[in-house]
């Protein structure tokens, strides 16, 4: 799961942002692991929603949030799926601008979200992805990640199955010799 689940070590791609890992990121003291991408690229409608539940992350210096307006494109099958899984604008908005942009990938904790971009053959990765990248990326010590894994359910809003979670915090462990 880890080598499958996570950005490969040479990739600093662009990234198309939802509210979620932003969000969780910061909540971590993290925010700064986005810091490597080419460009971490936050749609309006996820801009807004990030403003309102998580202002202070716009504040750090981290990393190098960019504001975009994305283009409307029709496209009725992809309007009829984000519908019937219920995507926000946010998450829409981010999966669209990740489709407009050639070789970005989305970044994205919303389980429906996340299954709309991989339909479409859009590369997905979540907060899980981020922190375990940054041990293989030497962003962070393997300890310094796993400290960060454990502490999710009490320092994060992100809502994992704790039998989830304590897979990919054993698989990590075993990984990296912890």
């Amino acid at each position: 799961m880890l080598s499958g689940g996570c950005v490969a070590e040479t990739d600093t791609p662009q990234v198309a942002c939802d509210a979620g890992p932003i969000i969780h990121l910061d909540e971590l003291s993290a925010l700064d692991l986005l810091g490597e991408f080419a460009a971490v690229l936050v749609p309006e409608a996820v801009w807004l929603e990030v403003s309102r539940h998580r202002p202070e992350a716009f504040q750090r210096e981290q990393a190098s949030l960019q504001r975009v307006t994305v283009e409307q494109e029709e496209d009725p099958a992809f309007d009829a799926l984000a519908q019937a899984l219920s995507l926000g604008a946010g998450e829409r908005q981010a999966i669209q601008l990740a489709r407009q942009r050639s070789g970005a990938f989305l970044l994205t904790d919303d389980a429906a979200a996340r299954l709309v971009a991989e339909s479409l053959g859009l590369q997905v990765h979540g907060t899980l992805g981020i922190l375990i990248r940054a041990a293989r990326r030497n962003q962070r010590k393997p300890a310094e990640v796993l400290a960060l894994l454990e502490s999710l359910p009490d320092n994060s809003t992100l809502h994992l199955r704790a039998d989830f979670l304590a897979k990919v915090i054993q698989q990590f462990k075993d990984a990296y010799g912890l």
